[in-house]
C-alpha cells in the first residue's frame, strides 16, 4: 500500500488491489474542519487523482474517530476581514468541486459528524456509506450564511426540493437511521464499519471496466436535469466513446471464454 501526503492534512492511500484509492481527511485536532490550507490540499489531491488513469474508484475517509468532517473552519474565519473571506472563496470552492469533478466513481465513508461543508463533501461523492454514529446536516443558515460547497444543488438532487428546503431552512442535524430513511446516505452499517464497507464496495466497483466506469459516471452526471430526449443523447455519446474501446473487446471476449476480464483500461 503506497501513501502520499498533500500538505499537512490530506493523505492519499493507494490500495494494492484494483485501483482503489483513499482520499483521507487527516486533521484530527480540528475534527477535519476545512481550513484554507486543507481546502488547497483536497483540491490538489483531487487534481492528481483525476489525471491518473490507474485510479478506478476513490473512497473519501477520515482519521478522526468521532467525525468525518465538521465543515468550514469557523475559528479561522472568525479572524477574516471581508476581503480575506472573498479571497478564500475560490480556494474553498476548489476543494468541493475537486471531489465533485473526479472522473471515477467516488464513495464517502461517514461516521460521526458530517456537517456543513463536511456533508457537502460527502454529497459530492456518488455514494455515501454511513455507520450508526453518523450525524449529518447543513447548518449554515444558523451562522448567517448558506451552504456554499454545493449543498443547495446536490441535496435536492438526492431528496427532492421540498425535503432539501426543510433540512437547509431548519439547519437541523439528522441522525443515521433517519438519514438513511430519507436518502441522505445510501448504506447504513454498524458503528465502525463505514470505511471497511466503503472499501469493499469500491473493490466490487473497481472489478469492472475502467473505461466503462468513467463513461457511465460521465453520462449519469451530464444527464442530470436534462429532459429525457437530451439525456438519451448524452448516454449515446458515452456509449460511442466506449463501444470501440479495448475494454469492450476484452469484456466480450472474457464473457464468451468464461474467464475474468483483464481490462486494458483504454
Amino acid at each position: 500500500m503506497g501513501e502520499e501526503r498533500f500538505g499537512e492534512f490530506v493523505l492519499v492511500r493507494r490500495h494494492e488491489e484494483g485501483g482503489v484509492v483513499e482520499l483521507v481527511l487527516d486533521r484530527p485536532k480540528a475534527m477535519n474542519a476545512v481550513s484554507t490550507e486543507m481546502a488547497r490540499s483536497v483540491a490538489a489531491a483531487c487534481s492528481a487523482l483525476g489525471g491518473d488513469g490507474t485510479v478506478r474508484v476513490v473512497v473519501l475517509t477520515s482519521t478522526h474517530e468521532r467525525a468525518f468532517c465538521v465543515g468550514a473552519d469557523l475559528k479561522e474565519r472568525n479572524s477574516f476581514s471581508d476581503a480575506d473571506l472573498l479571497r478564500q472563496r475560490p480556494v474553498s470552492r476548489g476543494a468541493y468541486t475537486g471531489v465533485l469533478e473526479l472522473p471515477v466513481p467516488t464513495i464517502a465513508a461517514v461516521h460521526g459528524f458530517a456537517l456543513g461543508g463536511g456533508f457537502e463533501m460527502a454529497l459530492a461523492c456518488d455514494l455515501i456509506v454511513a455507520d450508526r454514529t453518523a450525524v449529518v446536516g447543513l447548518p449554515e443558515v444558523s451562522v448567517g450564511v448558506i451552504p456554499g460547497g454545493g449543498g443547495t444543488q446536490l441535496l435536492p438532487r438526492r431528496v427532492g426540493a421540498a425535503r432539501a428546503a426543510e433540512l437547509i431552512f431548519t439547519a437541523r442535524r439528522v441522525e443515521a437511521e433517519e438519514a438513511h430513511r430519507l436518502g441522505l446516505v445510501d448504506q447504513l452499517v454498524e458503528a465502525g464499519e463505514d470505511r471497511a464497507e466503503a472499501l469493499s464496495l469500491a473493490a466490487r466497483i473497481a472489478a469492472n471496466s475502467p473505461v466503462g466506469l468513467r463513461a457511465a459516471k460521465r453520462a449519469l452526471r451530464l444527464g442530470q436535469g436534462l429532459d429525457l430526449r437530451a439525456g438519451l443523447e448524452v448516454e449515446d455519446a458515452a456509449w460511442r466513446a466506449v463501444a470501440f474501446s479495448g475494454d469492450r473487446a476484452e469484456g466480450v471476449a472474457a464473457f464468451n471464454e468464461g474467464r475474468v476480464a483483464r481490462w486494458p483500461g483504454q
